[in-house]
């Protein structure tokens, strides 16, 4: 006869499981082991006594919120899923996450609920911050450090005379991520809203991942060229400092397993230079012609309008952001002000947190 179990706890910050045994004996289970052999119907498909959860989904670093003992037979253990590999793909049906701005300044639970959240869905708004310069600054304080590019550890976006950058007009921005001609792209970006204009100036989003899946589904050999072709990048000008930007990137990075991990276009500074073969140019201009139209189909794009202090936080890695077009000269000019973060200050700031918070009890 089996022995029941006399206690249950969890050990190494929640790695392990340790179990002791009425008969004096004990075990440890690793928590990641424990998640891999669940037996729920949602990770187990009993009549073929097989597993059903996707090795891919599977968070190697989880560990365990709470360990119980249910009965003499049984413990419950309620795992915290960590969200660094979780992605939840989204179109024009986005429900757009809203937090404040000043829970996330000031609140570990909400901090730690907004970076989780803008990991796995690539965007989250903050409202209610201040409608002046500087709100970003602080937020920068609160992950780590804000990204330093040749715009400024800060920039301002607006209408501007002999603008260095197209964002810098009231022209209509088309869906790109931002700064591809760097060779490590800044992973975050923030817009804080200070100023609107009253017509025009909607931003657009769309999930560069939900989109390049449904790529390979839809034309694989499409997929392929983008993900293998380098495309040349150029940045030249005066801001900060002056510079002289080239770079090349793939349209779709891809890991070893073909799955993108960032996406690198930029239209406005894509360069006239073009380091390929003649005769595979325009199957390339087909495949990124038919990766733009599914970014700009209304399946994919979701449309919203800042308001005077919200601040929109996304995955410039991931989310492709664009502008509608608006009129200069009103009494209400718009202002944004924007700034980076890199993921691994993001990434940092997410593990403390969740340490800090999952410990707290």
């Amino acid at each position: 006869m089996n022995p029941g179990i006399q206690k249950v706890e969890a050990l190494d910050a929640g790695h392990f499981i340790r179990v002791e045994w009425e008969d004096g004996s004990e075990s440890r289970y690793p928590c990641v082991w424990l998640r891999d052999n669940c037996q729920c119907p949602r990770c187990f498909l009993r009549s073929a006594r097989a597993r059903k959860l996707v090795f891919e989904d599977l968070d190697v670093n989880i560990v365990v919120k709470e360990v119980a003992l249910a009965d003499r037979k049984k413990l419950s253990a309620c795992f915290s899923v960590s969200s660094l590999s979780e992605r939840q793909y989204w179109g024009s049906d986005l429900q757009l996450p809203k937090i404040p701005f000043e829970d996330i300044m000031y609140n570990d639970e909400s901090a730690y609920k907004w970076l989780c959240t803008l990991k796995k869905v690539g965007i989250v708004l903050l409202t209610g911050a201040a409608t002046r310069q500087g709100e970003l600054v602080k937020l920068g304080h609160r992950i780590g450090f804000l990204r330093l590019t040749f715009y400024g550890p800060t920039w301002q976006v607006q209408d501007k005379a002999d603008a260095n950058n197209v964002a810098y007009t009231t022209g209509k921005l088309c869906f790109h991520t931002d700064y591809p001609v760097l060779q490590h792209p800044p992973g975050v970006q923030f817009l804080h809203c200070i100023k609107q204009t009253a017509a025009g100036g909607e931003s657009e989003v769309v999930d560069g991942f939900h989109v390049s899946s449904k790529l390979k589904k839809q034309n694989l050999e499409a997929y392929q060229i983008l993900s293998s072709t380098a495309v040349d990048y150029t940045d030249v000008g005066v801001d900060y400092c002056d510079f002289a930007v080239q770079c090349k990137q793939r349209i779709i990075d891809v890991d070893s397993r073909g799955q993108a991990v960032r996406i690198n276009y930029n239209n406005a500074t894509r360069d006239t230079v073009f380091d390929i073969p003649a005769e595979k140019v325009r199957p390339f201009y087909a495949a990124l012609k038919e990766f733009d139209d599914l970014l700009n189909s209304a399946e994919h794009k979701f449309t919203y309008k800042l308001k005077p202090g919200d601040i929109v936080t996304f995955d410039n890695w991931r989310v492709l952001h664009g502008r509608q077009s608006y009129q200069s000269g009103s009494e209400v000019t718009r202002h944004l002000e924007g700034a980076y973060a890199d993921w691994d200050v993001v990434m940092s700031r997410l593990r403390l947190l969740r340490k800090r918070v999952l410990n707290r009890d």
